[in-house]
């Protein structure tokens, strides 16, 4: 009996140099690409890059402004739909973690134009509609660009009531640190590229970032905070770093409360970790982060992994932390942790 020559249809990871978030700019590079633009003097702009927060904000009227999003990146799995549906969870997040209502999306791809089917981008968009409308929204257009590497994401457009609005920018000395998810994605997904860890094995990741941040963001505005972002390319500590800067305020970081996937640990120790986790690293330490000798050098590692679709960093008041945990556990989210503090003192210490 003749054997089938059908080859098997081509890894989508395999096709990438980067995949997911960690094929993000470095923030410090990114620094250089906007220094120097012209000032933005429209004072319906609400939040624009200065910040660096998740999304601008434009004001329509005293009590409604459009929060506006784009985010987008090469394959972080193999599945195609599921790309797709981590991808559009990793787009809206940006509107949750403003405090806003997601509205409507459109689409970002680009495609190869030889060497995968059209099957493949096909199920790569619906993925992302299908997560779109488990979100509540419709994707209403879109664009498309031929690209050796394929890429999809969303640009989504939200609302949110000015004075409900949550930056990244406000939060105050004494507040305590929330975060909503484990952190690892990174690690994982390099590791499964690699075919160091199974399908199986990789799976507690994949239910993570295909997971919205929507009953966060829902438990997170109903209790009211100082401040808010979502955690993704820049990992834990790049993006609670451009919270404080922003904020003019420091941090005190408990390693050991940090929520971590179990294998996350383990794969670090064997160099699993994605060129964006290494250079966020990088960049910890340049900028001044001081590790205790307690944290391990793989835990260090972890606390900078470039995650893809990962959860909300929030500062809130230390009375609010309990009613907030209680609000984040009847919503399901259950690897919501206090990890940590605010500082008067503007610097950043992990023990």
């Amino acid at each position: 009996m003749e054997q089938s020559t059908i080859a098997a249809p081509p890894r989508l990871t395999q096709l990438v140099n980067c995949a997911g978030c960690a094929s993000k700019m470095e923030s410090d590079v990114l620094a250089l690409v906007l220094r120097g633009l012209p000032a933005i003097d429209d004072e319906r702009i609400l939040v624009a890059t200065s910040t660096r927060d998740d999304a601008g904000v434009f004001a329509l009227s005293p009590d409604l402004a459009l929060v506006e999003t784009v985010d987008f990146f090469t394959p972080i799995v193999d599945d195609p739909a599921t790309f797709g549906r981590i991808s559009a969870a990793n787009a809206i997040s940006d509107i949750y973690a403003m405090g806003g209502e997601p509205l409507f999306a459109v689409a970002i791809a680009t495609f190869p134009e030889s060497g995968l089917d059209l099957d493949v981008l096909h199920a790569i968009v619906r993925g992302g509609t299908e997560k779109a409308r488990e979100a509540g929204i419709h994707v209403i257009g879109g664009h498309t660009v031929k690209d050796p590497e394929p890429k999809y994401g969303l640009a989504v457009t939200g609302r949110v009531h000015p004075r409900r609005l949550v930056r990244n920018s406000t939060a105050k000395a004494g507040d305590m640190l929330v975060l909503t998810k484990p952190l690892g994605t990174g690690l994982y997904t390099t590791a499964r590229r690699r075919d160091i860890i199974s399908e199986d094995e990789l799976q507690e990741a994949v239910d993570s970032m295909q997971t919205l941040n929507r009953a966060a963001a829902q438990a997170m505005t109903s209790v009211g905070v100082d401040a808010a972002t979502d955690v993704t390319g820049f990992g834990l500590l790049g993006h609670l770093g451009q919270m404080l800067t922003a904020s003019g305020v420091g941090a005190r970081i408990d390693a050991a409360s940090v929520p971590l996937f179990d294998l996350a640990i383990s794969l670090a120790e064997r160099d699993c970790a994605p060129g964006g986790t290494k250079a966020n690293l990088a960049l910890a330490l340049r900028n001044g982060v001081r590790f205790a000798d307690s944290v391990s050098d793989p835990l260090r590692v972890v606390l900078c992994d470039a995650q893809t679709s990962g959860g909300l960093l929030i500062a809130l008041p230390q009375e609010k932390t309990a009613p907030l945990l209680d609000a984040l556990d009847a919503a399901g989210v259950a690897a919501a942790s206090v990890i940590g503090m605010t500082t008067a003192e503007p610097s950043v210490s992990v023990g």
